[in-house]
């Protein structure tokens, strides 16, 4: 897609629209273009600027054979970015956010470890040994354990890089993944702190229609990676 037309479809999903001048964040400055209504509009020449290096750390990412965990709790991009990660076979979390997941992650590994065993116990038939009550008890279990860490299963590293949705939404993540050197991809609006994000894309995030579009092109970039790391193998 070429730079005109990656502003153009910015446009036409309305990425340039941002919160009041009093909601803005000031890292977010350099990004606004003016203001219509009171509201703050995205420079989108800048935002295709950054989409366009979001999207090649993506690229690195997965060409180095690393995850990305997508993560989103909000109702607006919780289920866009569930189906974008599944889409792409990358974890997720897109729930609310487990304190711990990155900077625990030895003891979150433990509670996805119960969650495999008690998910093939249960397949394979094992768990018919038990009381009523207790696989009541179990079943229940399963429920909050897949809650909980569903989505991260296949994590059985760090991951190379966070994607989030709203990273002031998704602060505690933001914090743990800085913490652990793991840098954050992040579609932002003028609201968000962008100190600790490495590849902020600065642009609406708070309609579905805006980031429909910018996880579809992280999906984009992160299969084009996965092809040519499988290119390369051969």
């Amino acid at each position: 897609m070429s730079v005109n037309n990656t502003i153009k479809k910015l446009f036409e999903v309305g990425a340039h629209f941002g919160y009041t001048r009093a909601r803005r964040n000031p890292t977010t400055q350099s990004f606004i273009f003016g203001q219509k209504n009171r509201n703050d509009i995205f420079d989108l020449e800048r935002t295709a600027e950054k989409l366009d290096e979001a999207k090649q750390k993506a690229i690195e990412v997965v060409g180095k054979g690393k995850s990305i965990l997508f993560v989103a709790g909000k109702n607006e991009a919780r289920i866009i970015m569930r189906r974008a990660a599944e889409k792409a076979d990358e974890p997720f979390v897109c729930s609310r956010w487990i304190g711990g997941t990155l900077t625990n992650f030895k003891e979150i590994s433990k509670r996805i470890k119960r969650l495999e065993t008690l998910q093939s116990d249960k397949e394979k038939g094992n768990l018919e040994k038990y009381t009523k009550k207790e696989r009541l008890l179990m079943d229940r279990e399963i429920e909050d354990l897949e809650a909980s860490f569903g989505g991260i299963v296949s994590m059985k590293e760090l991951p190379g890089a966070l994607f989030v949705v709203d990273p002031r939404h998704e602060d505690i993540a933001v914090r743990e993944a800085y913490a652990m050197g793991i840098p954050v991809i992040a579609l932002a609006n003028s609201d968000c702190n962008l100190k600790m994000i490495a590849h902020p894309i600065p642009a609406n995030d708070a309609t579905a229609k805006s980031i429909t579009f910018f996880v579809g092109e992280l999906v984009a970039a992160i299969e084009e990676g996965k092809k040519k790391k499988a290119a390369a193998q051969k």
